[in-house]
């Protein structure tokens, strides 16, 4: 069976560890703290999920999650994401993560300093722009008129295929905005990141119920960050 490595299993981390077993993939979860503090969402998520070490779950998945933040990057083992597709689901938060000045004058972005960091990997940017509760409250079976997209970006055409493959078993479509540096058109702070997936009459978008976003309305999102 397919495999999903997740480094991190925070908000997103267990929310697609939920969706990929609704989905059918195996799961394989890790954190900073020891698979012993994950017994309780393995024992929620069944018999297809398993805790283990960030190596381990890193050379166990088809896909890899990393579901961090940049000041943990030294903990994310590189040997066993060698050649495979790491999804990136992180965002620069300075109040969490500290200055970095890399970031803040635009030189790279989040996703580029680990695409750095892990120099053999294929890093594709996603998960990062949604609201961990609409992501769990949006995915649709393919071909349903109200199925959510989500934007990618990565350097490696095929590791985006793949990707594209993953989110769609989770239940959405995926626009891809180009290279990885273009996940700056959905970071925060951008039309794309968290709101086009709640009510439009406000901007407080983590307070809102879920609201299904089209491949059209993630494409104007994106396109509002180069008007």
């Amino acid at each position: 069976m397919t495999t999903l490595g997740l480094i991190g299993s925070g908000h997103i981390g267990s929310t697609l560890a939920r969706l990929a077993v609704a989905g059918g993939l195996d799961v394989v979860l890790s954190n900073s703290r020891g698979p012993e503090t994950l017994a309780g969402l393995v024992a929620e998520l069944g018999p297809n999920a398993r805790a283990a070490t960030a190596a381990e779950a890193a050379a166990a998945g088809d896909w890899v999650v990393v579901s961090v933040p940049v000041k943990a990057y030294p903990l994310i083992p590189r040997e066993p994401l060698a050649g495979k597709t790491v999804i990136d689901t992180g965002n620069y938060y300075p109040q969490r993560d500290g200055r970095i000045a890399e970031l803040d004058n635009e030189e790279t972005t989040h996703s580029g300093l680990l695409q750095r960091y892990l120099a053999g990997a294929h890093v594709v940017k996603a998960f990062n722009n949604i609201y961990f509760k609409h992501l769990a409250e949006l995915p649709r079976p393919a071909g349903a008129a109200d199925r959510s997209a989500l934007p990618i970006a990565g350097d490696d055409p095929s590791a985006k295929a793949h990707a594209a493959q993953l989110l769609d078993l989770l239940g959405f479509d995926v626009v891809d905005a180009g290279p990885l540096a273009e996940g700056r058109r959905f970071q925060p702070g951008t039309a794309a990141y968290g709101l086009p997936y709640a009510d439009k009459s406000t901007t407080e978008f983590m307070s809102q119920p879920g609201v299904p976003a089209s491949v059209a309305d993630i494409d104007a999102a994106l396109a509002a960050a180069d008007s």
